[in-house]
């Protein structure tokens, strides 16, 4: 076989076998966010179930302690330090708990906002999909038409509900009216004895009393001039 052959044989199989890497890497890929939040609830859980076990293992070495105490020194001190490493592996579960319990919670968060996205997308195609068949002119003057015929309508309830027939002054039916109560009122006076009646003789008139003390005044006053003269002469 000449070296063409060979160097061409080569770059071939190469380019084969990275091929095949890219596309077994393209076949693993990533988890899914279901698969994540999934894998790290299992992971709470069992971290949970061995939190349980370590209280009660916490609990017993306790009592191991409080049983030796005055009986076997040694005993109660190597319980007391197994609780004590117990106590320690315990804390840290606490703190990966809470580790874990935020990631999850992120996690689900992130899966939420873009399960929000996608759909606000789909939305978003949906209603450009639907306003692309609408003329925004044509829309114009279907509510000019609208409003035309309700304008139309309008016109056509008040002719229908106005008056029918001839129409009558207002004022003169009100004066016919007055006249009515002003008869009725006449009516009911006399039915209840009518108005007290005006006497027919004549009052005695002040004049006369006035006229006699102004000629008995002039009468004085020239009896007073008479007496006057009389002085003088």
């Amino acid at each position: 076989m000449s070296k063409i052959a060979k160097l061409f044989k080569g770059s071939s199989s190469s380019g084969s076998s990275s091929s095949s890497k890219s596309k077994h890497s393209r076949s693993r890929g990533g988890p899914s966010p279901q698969e994540a939040i999934h894998k790290l609830r299992e992971t709470e859980e069992m971290l949970t179930k061995k939190q349980d076990y370590l209280e009660k293992r916490i609990e017993q070495e306790l009592t191991i302690a409080k049983k030796n105490g005055t009986k076997n020194k040694r005993a109660a001190l190597q319980a007391l330090k197994r609780k004590k490493r117990l106590e320690q592996q315990l804390t840290q579960i606490d703190g990966t708990l809470s580790t874990i319990e935020f990631q999850r919670e992120a996690l689900e968060n992130s899966h939420t906002n873009t399960e929000v996205l996608k759909n606000m997308g789909f939305a978003a195609k949906a209603m450009k999909q639907v306003h692309e068949n609408m003329d925004i002119d044509k829309i114009d003057d279907l509510m000019q038409d609208i409003t035309e015929q309700q304008d139309v309508a309008r016109e056509i309830s008040d002719a229908i509900s106005g008056p029918f027939g001839e129409t009558f002054d207002e004022d003169e039916l009100l004066a016919e009216l007055e006249e009515l109560e002003q008869e009725e009122l006449e009516e009911n006076m006399k039915r209840m004895g009518g108005l007290p009646s005006v006497p027919s003789s004549k009052l005695p008139s002040a004049r006369p009393s006035s006229h006699r003390a102004t000629t008995k005044k002039r009468v004085e006053d020239e009896d007073d001039m008479r007496t006057l003269a009389s002085w003088a002469t």
